[in-house]
């Protein structure tokens, strides 16, 4: 359509110029201002038809990938980074790929032992000295126009300065579905991914503001967050505000599913209640875990935006096959902004959650040690519920441009259980994954840019298992440095 309107403008200005010519009655500023004209809209008619020719020319080699142009993901970044062939003439292309890399520095006033059992998370500093927490390898994109694809593998030293890999997430996301069910709002995830429980944990290690996982979340989810095999579905409900409901089933077995069927290894080394791992796998849909999730966001004014969201979850649980857990909880974000910001600052972030679990263990009869054959102690327990609940509530103001300052409070409970006689723990006080914890963190940020950032952490703590005083401290300075492109995180 601009080809034609050009043209007609061009044809309009040389009929003027002839009619001009004609009359004999030239202005000579009149004719080189028409000619000029000319040019110009020439200039631009070529411009148009290279612009149409690009154009014709990817849309030719999309077809020939067996992608369309909607297929391109939103995803921060100028476009294809790298190129591979693919088969049938097709050609892969990656479109973000980045390493962020976790380091930290620190000294604690209790032994490295202790430091591990308060730093309960996976990628959280946990021993005097230096600390390679996480580094995390990303590489996301569209698979066609109907899937985009995300896989995270991670690197870190535990602290015993031992190497550990792990595939965190391998996952893909609908863009299209049948009968035009993405236009209902509806999205389909199918993987390895992390549970959408709260706001923390489905998030990686490199969007938290804090260097440590809530004691919270590592007492219910283990130390990498609870994460699995499974689909989930996501429904924006229409309404006039934003209303998203996910619902999912992943396994329940593994060592990030410690709630659950976990794993012998993952369930030695945290028993919850100081019962046996008696799981015997998975038979049925009843042995798979069941997800439910609610978020709403709301705006308060020009200034503050904000979510509030309620999250489920039901599943079996590795004390014996009568065994059930139920976990549930809510989480509340909340974020100002004014109207004229220097790059986003200055803002203010309130952020918290809370969760309760409900452990029900069967009873059980037989040996501690599932390899003592045959059984010489035989010990019995029956059945009970573990109660375990806890906050936390994050305080995080950007004052000027790349600086911000923040403050955390969580609290950590339990029901006061009797545990059974030869039980890896006497009573709740003296288990550190179930006895009353209080910690409170200030924190000081400064982001030169938004590829790096340095982080002063300060953490008293207070524990039912510490020897002495029941308090620790302990100081954190981390640096995080991000290379590649990267998805901007969630609100």
């Amino acid at each position: 359509m601009h080809r034609t309107i050009y043209a007609s403008c061009l044809c309009c200005s040389l009929t003027l110029a002839a009619a001009a010519l004609a009359e004999e009655a030239v202005d000579p500023q009149l004719l080189r201002a028409v000619l000029e004209e000319n040019r110009e809209l020439r200039a631009r008619l070529d411009s148009l038809e290279d612009d149409v020719r690009s154009a014709r020319d990817d849309a030719a080699a999309a077809r020939a990938a067996g992608r369309s142009a909607l297929s391109a993901p939103a995803a921060v970044g100028a476009g294809p980074i790298a190129e591979a062939p693919a088969g049938g003439g097709a050609r892969l292309q990656l479109l973000d790929i980045s390493v962020d890399v976790l380091s930290s520095v620190g000294t604690s006033s209790v032994e490295d032992d202790e430091i591990a059992l308060l730093q309960a998370g996976g990628h959280d500093p946990a021993r005097r000295g230096f600390n390679l927490t996480n580094l995390e390898l990303s590489l996301l994109g569209a698979v066609d126009p109907y899937l985009d694809g995300e896989i995270h593998l991670i690197y870190f030293l535990d602290p015993e300065g031992e190497s550990s890999f792990e595939l965190e997430e391998a996952f893909v996301t609908s863009r299209m579905l049948p009968f035009g069910l993405e236009e209902q709002g509806l999205q389909v995830e199918f993987g390895q991914m992390f549970t959408e429980f709260g706001r923390i944990n489905p998030t990686h290690p490199h969007a938290w503001d804090w260097q440590d996982q809530p004691v919270l979340l590592s007492r219910l989810f283990g130390p990498d967050g609870m994460r699995g095999v499974g689909t989930r579905v996501g429904w924006l409900l229409p309404t006039p505000w934003f209303s998203e409901l996910h619902a999912g089933v992943q396994n329940a077995q593994g060592e990030t599913m410690v709630s659950f069927l976990s794993s012998d290894e993952a369930f030695e080394e945290d028993p919850i209640g100081g019962r046996p791992f008696a799981s015997d796998g998975t038979h049925s849909m009843n042995d798979l875990v069941y997800l439910l999730r609610w978020v709403n966001g709301f705006e308060l004014g020009d200034d503050w935006a904000g979510q509030v969201g309620a999250s489920g979850l039901y599943g079996p649980n590795a004390s014996g096959g009568d065994g059930r857990t139920w976990i549930y909880g809510a989480d509340w974000f909340l974020k100002w902004v004014p109207a004229t910001t220097d790059r986003g600052w200055p803002f203010v972030k309130i952020e918290g959650e809370i969760a309760r679990r409900h452990y029900q263990a069967d009873s059980f009869f037989g040996c501690l040690d599932p390899d003592e054959d045959p059984c010489l102690t035989p010990v019995s327990f029956g059945h009970e519920t573990f109660t375990d609940w806890g906050a936390f509530l994050q305080l995080l103001w950007g004052f000027r441009r790349g600086w911000s300052a923040g403050i955390r409070g969580e609290y950590a409970t339990g029901n006061d259980d009797v545990y059974a006689p030869d039980s890896a723990f006497a009573t709740r006080s003296e288990d550190p994954f179930r006895g009353n914890r209080v910690r409170v963190s200030p924190l000081l940020i400064f982001q030169p840019s938004e590829f790096s950032r340095l982080r002063l952490q300060y953490n008293l703590d207070d524990a039912d298992f510490l020897v002495g005083d029941d308090t620790a401290h302990s100081v954190w300075l981390g640096l995080e440095f991000l290379i590649g492109q990267h998805p901007a995180h969630r609100f």
